[in-house]
Protein backbone atom coordinates (compact mmCIF):
# COMPACT_ATOMS: atom_id res chain seq x y z
CA UNK A 1 0.00 0.00 0.00
CA UNK A 2 1.21 3.47 -0.80
CA UNK A 3 0.81 5.74 2.19
CA UNK A 4 2.25 9.00 3.37
CA UNK A 5 2.10 8.12 7.06
CA UNK A 6 3.39 5.28 9.12
CA UNK A 7 1.21 5.88 12.18
CA UNK A 8 -1.18 3.31 13.58
CA UNK A 9 0.08 0.53 11.34
CA UNK A 10 -1.68 -2.74 12.15
CA UNK A 11 0.37 -5.44 13.83
CA UNK A 12 1.19 -8.35 11.56
CA UNK A 13 -0.77 -11.48 12.32
CA UNK A 14 1.12 -14.70 13.06
CA UNK A 15 -1.72 -16.76 11.54
CA UNK A 16 -1.26 -18.01 7.97
CA UNK A 17 -2.64 -15.49 5.48
CA UNK A 18 -5.46 -16.78 3.33
CA UNK A 19 -5.03 -16.38 -0.39
CA UNK A 20 -7.51 -14.32 -2.31
CA UNK A 21 -10.44 -16.35 -3.55
CA UNK A 22 -10.85 -16.97 -7.26
CA UNK A 23 -13.77 -14.54 -7.19
CA UNK A 24 -11.56 -11.79 -5.75
CA UNK A 25 -8.85 -12.46 -8.35
CA UNK A 26 -11.45 -12.14 -11.12
CA UNK A 27 -12.79 -8.89 -9.63
CA UNK A 28 -9.26 -7.47 -9.38
CA UNK A 29 -8.51 -8.34 -13.01
CA UNK A 30 -11.86 -7.02 -14.23
CA UNK A 31 -11.50 -3.80 -12.25
CA UNK A 32 -8.18 -3.00 -13.87
CA UNK A 33 -9.47 -3.80 -17.36
CA UNK A 34 -12.74 -1.86 -17.00
CA UNK A 35 -10.81 1.13 -15.63
CA UNK A 36 -8.49 1.06 -18.64
CA UNK A 37 -11.03 0.60 -21.45
CA UNK A 38 -14.56 0.66 -20.07
CA UNK A 39 -17.36 -1.89 -20.24
CA UNK A 40 -17.60 -2.08 -24.04
CA UNK A 41 -13.85 -2.18 -24.60
CA UNK A 42 -13.10 -5.30 -22.58
CA UNK A 43 -13.91 -8.91 -23.36
CA UNK A 44 -14.68 -11.63 -20.84
CA UNK A 45 -11.95 -13.68 -22.51
CA UNK A 46 -9.35 -11.03 -21.61
CA UNK A 47 -10.49 -10.86 -18.02
CA UNK A 48 -10.42 -14.64 -17.69
CA UNK A 49 -6.87 -14.72 -19.06
CA UNK A 50 -5.73 -11.95 -16.69
CA UNK A 51 -7.23 -13.85 -13.77
CA UNK A 52 -5.32 -16.99 -14.74
CA UNK A 53 -8.43 -19.00 -15.57
CA UNK A 54 -8.41 -21.81 -18.08
CA UNK A 55 -11.24 -20.34 -20.14
CA UNK A 56 -14.32 -18.13 -20.08
CA UNK A 57 -16.47 -20.94 -18.76
CA UNK A 58 -14.48 -20.87 -15.53
CA UNK A 59 -15.40 -17.21 -15.06
CA UNK A 60 -19.08 -17.93 -15.61
CA UNK A 61 -19.02 -20.25 -12.62
CA UNK A 62 -18.65 -17.08 -10.50
CA UNK A 63 -20.53 -14.44 -12.50
CA UNK A 64 -23.60 -14.91 -14.65
CA UNK A 65 -22.40 -12.64 -17.44
CA UNK A 66 -20.25 -9.60 -18.19
CA UNK A 67 -22.84 -7.20 -16.82
CA UNK A 68 -23.02 -9.05 -13.50
CA UNK A 69 -19.22 -8.95 -13.30
CA UNK A 70 -19.15 -5.21 -14.01
CA UNK A 71 -21.80 -4.56 -11.35
CA UNK A 72 -19.84 -6.59 -8.81
CA UNK A 73 -16.62 -4.68 -9.60
CA UNK A 74 -18.25 -1.27 -9.25
CA UNK A 75 -20.18 -2.25 -6.13
CA UNK A 76 -17.09 -3.60 -4.41
CA UNK A 77 -15.19 -0.40 -5.12
CA UNK A 78 -17.88 2.18 -4.36
CA UNK A 79 -19.68 0.76 -1.32
CA UNK A 80 -16.78 1.31 1.13
CA UNK A 81 -16.57 4.94 -0.02
CA UNK A 82 -20.31 5.45 0.51
CA UNK A 83 -19.90 4.03 4.02
CA UNK A 84 -17.02 6.42 4.73
CA UNK A 85 -19.03 9.40 3.50
CA UNK A 86 -22.15 8.38 5.42
CA UNK A 87 -20.25 8.14 8.71
CA UNK A 88 -18.10 11.26 8.22
CA UNK A 89 -18.09 14.69 9.78
CA UNK A 90 -16.54 17.81 8.34
CA UNK A 91 -14.64 18.94 11.39
CA UNK A 92 -11.69 17.22 13.11
CA UNK A 93 -13.68 16.48 16.26
CA UNK A 94 -10.90 14.52 17.97
CA UNK A 95 -8.11 16.98 17.23
CA UNK A 96 -6.37 14.48 14.99
CA UNK A 97 -6.19 16.85 12.03
CA UNK A 98 -8.44 14.66 9.91
CA UNK A 99 -10.87 16.72 7.85
CA UNK A 100 -13.94 15.21 6.21
CA UNK A 101 -12.56 11.62 6.34
CA UNK A 102 -9.94 12.65 3.80
CA UNK A 103 -7.11 10.63 5.34
CA UNK A 104 -9.07 7.37 5.30
CA UNK A 105 -10.38 8.02 1.80
CA UNK A 106 -6.96 8.84 0.39
CA UNK A 107 -5.54 5.69 1.98
CA UNK A 108 -8.33 3.66 0.39
CA UNK A 109 -7.76 5.18 -3.04
CA UNK A 110 -4.01 4.67 -2.71
CA UNK A 111 -4.74 0.96 -2.24
CA UNK A 112 -7.12 0.97 -5.24
CA UNK A 113 -5.61 3.58 -7.61
CA UNK A 114 -7.60 2.33 -10.61
CA UNK A 115 -10.94 2.98 -8.87
CA UNK A 116 -11.27 6.73 -9.64
CA UNK A 117 -10.71 6.01 -13.35
CA UNK A 118 -13.25 3.18 -13.17
CA UNK A 119 -15.85 5.55 -11.69
CA UNK A 120 -14.97 8.19 -14.27
CA UNK A 121 -15.49 5.75 -17.12
CA UNK A 122 -18.73 4.52 -15.57
CA UNK A 123 -20.11 8.04 -15.47
CA UNK A 124 -18.87 9.23 -18.86
CA UNK A 125 -18.94 6.11 -21.04
CA UNK A 126 -20.47 3.03 -19.49
CA UNK A 127 -23.80 4.63 -18.63
CA UNK A 128 -24.55 4.54 -22.36
CA UNK A 129 -24.60 0.75 -22.16
CA UNK A 130 -25.77 0.26 -18.57
CA UNK A 131 -27.68 3.43 -17.62
CA UNK A 132 -29.76 1.96 -14.81
CA UNK A 133 -26.82 0.05 -13.36
CA UNK A 134 -24.46 3.02 -13.25
CA UNK A 135 -27.12 5.34 -11.82
CA UNK A 136 -28.09 2.81 -9.14
CA UNK A 137 -24.50 2.22 -8.03
CA UNK A 138 -23.21 5.80 -8.14
CA UNK A 139 -26.25 7.76 -6.92
CA UNK A 140 -25.72 6.79 -3.24
CA UNK A 141 -22.25 8.36 -3.38
CA UNK A 142 -23.76 11.63 -4.58
CA UNK A 143 -26.72 11.51 -2.18
CA UNK A 144 -24.64 10.80 0.91
CA UNK A 145 -22.08 13.42 -0.03
CA UNK A 146 -24.67 16.18 -0.45
CA UNK A 147 -26.42 15.13 2.76
CA UNK A 148 -23.23 15.35 4.79
CA UNK A 149 -22.38 18.72 3.27
CA UNK A 150 -25.85 20.05 4.06
CA UNK A 151 -25.78 18.82 7.67
CA UNK A 152 -22.22 19.62 8.60
CA UNK A 153 -20.81 22.51 6.60
CA UNK A 154 -19.85 25.62 8.57
CA UNK A 155 -18.59 27.41 5.49
CA UNK A 156 -21.77 29.38 4.83
CA UNK A 157 -22.67 27.56 1.62
CA UNK A 158 -26.21 27.92 0.31
CA UNK A 159 -28.28 24.83 -0.50
CA UNK A 160 -28.01 25.56 -4.22
CA UNK A 161 -24.21 25.52 -3.96
CA UNK A 162 -23.94 22.02 -2.52
CA UNK A 163 -24.05 20.20 -5.85
CA UNK A 164 -21.19 22.34 -7.15
CA UNK A 165 -19.27 22.08 -3.89
CA UNK A 166 -19.62 18.31 -3.94
CA UNK A 167 -18.47 18.11 -7.55
CA UNK A 168 -15.47 20.27 -6.73
CA UNK A 169 -14.51 18.13 -3.75
CA UNK A 170 -14.89 14.97 -5.79
CA UNK A 171 -12.50 16.31 -8.41
CA UNK A 172 -10.01 17.46 -5.79
CA UNK A 173 -9.84 14.01 -4.21
CA UNK A 174 -10.54 11.56 -7.02
CA UNK A 175 -9.13 13.61 -9.89
CA UNK A 176 -5.62 13.37 -8.49
CA UNK A 177 -5.72 9.57 -8.89
CA UNK A 178 -7.58 9.41 -12.20
CA UNK A 179 -5.12 11.92 -13.69
CA UNK A 180 -2.01 10.36 -12.16
CA UNK A 181 -0.56 9.32 -15.58
CA UNK A 182 -0.92 12.88 -16.87
CA UNK A 183 0.64 14.33 -13.72
CA UNK A 184 3.58 11.96 -14.05
CA UNK A 185 3.99 12.79 -17.76
CA UNK A 186 4.17 16.55 -17.22
CA UNK A 187 6.16 16.57 -13.96
CA UNK A 188 8.39 13.53 -14.38
CA UNK A 189 7.48 12.45 -10.83
CA UNK A 190 5.38 9.58 -9.56
CA UNK A 191 2.29 11.20 -7.99
CA UNK A 192 1.38 7.96 -6.22
CA UNK A 193 4.77 7.53 -4.56
CA UNK A 194 5.25 8.38 -0.88
CA UNK A 195 6.38 12.01 -1.39
CA UNK A 196 3.57 12.77 -3.82
CA UNK A 197 0.93 11.22 -1.59
CA UNK A 198 2.21 13.06 1.48
CA UNK A 199 2.00 16.37 -0.37
CA UNK A 200 -1.49 15.53 -1.64
CA UNK A 201 -2.68 14.80 1.90
CA UNK A 202 -1.26 18.12 3.07
CA UNK A 203 -2.94 19.94 0.19
CA UNK A 204 -6.31 18.31 0.89
CA UNK A 205 -6.18 19.21 4.58
CA UNK A 206 -5.59 22.83 3.67
CA UNK A 207 -8.09 22.97 0.81
CA UNK A 208 -10.92 21.23 2.64
CA UNK A 209 -10.30 23.30 5.75
CA UNK A 210 -10.83 26.45 3.72
CA UNK A 211 -13.78 25.20 1.71
CA UNK A 212 -15.75 23.40 4.37
CA UNK A 213 -15.14 24.70 7.86
CA UNK A 214 -13.44 28.03 7.27
CA UNK A 215 -10.51 26.85 9.36
CA UNK A 216 -7.99 29.71 9.75
CA UNK A 217 -5.38 27.16 10.78
CA UNK A 218 -5.68 25.51 7.38
CA UNK A 219 -4.41 28.70 5.78
CA UNK A 220 -1.26 28.50 7.86
CA UNK A 221 -0.72 24.75 7.60
CA UNK A 222 2.83 23.92 6.71
CA UNK A 223 2.78 20.19 6.95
Amino acid sequence: MRSGTGAHMPRRSTAPRRRNSTRDVILDAAGRRFAERGFAGVSVREIAADAGLKNQASLYHHFRDKRALYEAVLTRGVEPIVTMVASSRLGPADGSGETFFVERLVDYLAEHPHLPRLIQRAALEDRRYLPSTVAKLLRPLYSEGVRVLAESSDGGWEAGDLLHLGAGLYNLIFGYFSNAPLIEAVTGRDPLGAPGMARQRRFLRMALGRLLIGDPGARRADG
